[in-house]
């Protein structure tokens, strides 16, 4: 049965990725655009050249947008079925519907949201060359303990609601969840390496739109997995009672 639900785990995040590739589409690639054109302009007025592309816009604006998303959503795919199997039958009777919108949730929450408010992503001619080292691992230290805060908070949580109930547990559990997370957050350094006359519209909406990505493709995944793993728990069910 693992692997079965591995298997519709991956073709549902590769369904989810391809939802979110047309979102982004539509919606980011205007403003990398826009964000090459002012980077473009930007070099040509301190006298430098652009260099030459080895890839194409086209090519990556396209193609090579969908074989990365694609990619991308069969990973996460594959790791959000085992995650839903492990979870499966330890949260208490929930659907497998509701299990998975829970998971696409909370790995919306620990992986994208909360990294982000900390770090927000960036269109191409805002951040230096030099602080890319530091900016990438400040970003994978945030999702890490973005992922810790989050283990913390709902094996807290779990205990306080066999004391206090489960209502008064998820709200002490939640706090606490906000409290860590602030704390993580302000302890980490800050990064700004946004060009003073970089157009405030356009770093809004690319972030608006990498967000939404994120949104479509984890709110996708939630909603095409539930139905799948929903079918497999069910055949397997029915073939234990014929046994």
């Amino acid at each position: 049965m693992a692997g079965r639900l591995l298997a519709r785990g991956m073709i549902a995040g590769v369904l989810a990725a391809c939802l979110a590739f047309l979102f982004a589409r539509v919606f980011g690639e205007p403003q990398v655009n826009l964000s090459i054109a002012f980077e473009s302009a930007r070099d040509a007025m301190a006298g430098m050249h652009d260099e030459p592309e080895l890839v194409s816009r086209a090519v990556q604006a396209s193609f090579g947008l969908f074989t990365a998303a694609t990619l991308y959503g069969a990973a996460y795919g594959g790791i959000f079925a085992i995650a839903f199997a492990f979870a499966y039958g330890r949260m208490g009777r929930i659907s497998p519907r509701a299990l998975a919108m829970l998971l696409a949730g909370a790995g919306f929450l620990t992986f994208v949201l909360i990294p982000d408010l900390k770090y927000p992503p960036n269109p191409p001619a805002v951040g230096q060359p030099g602080t890319i080292g530091l900016r990438t691992a400040t970003y994978f230290e945030m999702i890490t303990l973005s992922l810790c805060v989050m283990a913390v908070s709902i094996l807290v949580g779990r205990r306080l609601a066999q004391r206090f109930g489960a209502w008064n547990g998820a709200l002490c559990g939640g706090g606490l969840f906000v409290v860590l997370v602030a704390l993580v957050q302000s302890a980490l350094p800050d990064i700004n390496e946004v060009p003073a006359n970089f157009p405030a519209v356009v770093l809004w909406r690319f972030r608006e739109a990498a967000i939404g990505m994120q949104v479509v493709l984890w709110g996708g995944l939630g909603l095409i997995f539930g139905p799948m793993a929903s079918a497999v728990l069910i055949s397997a069910k029915s073939g234990q009672r014929r046994i």
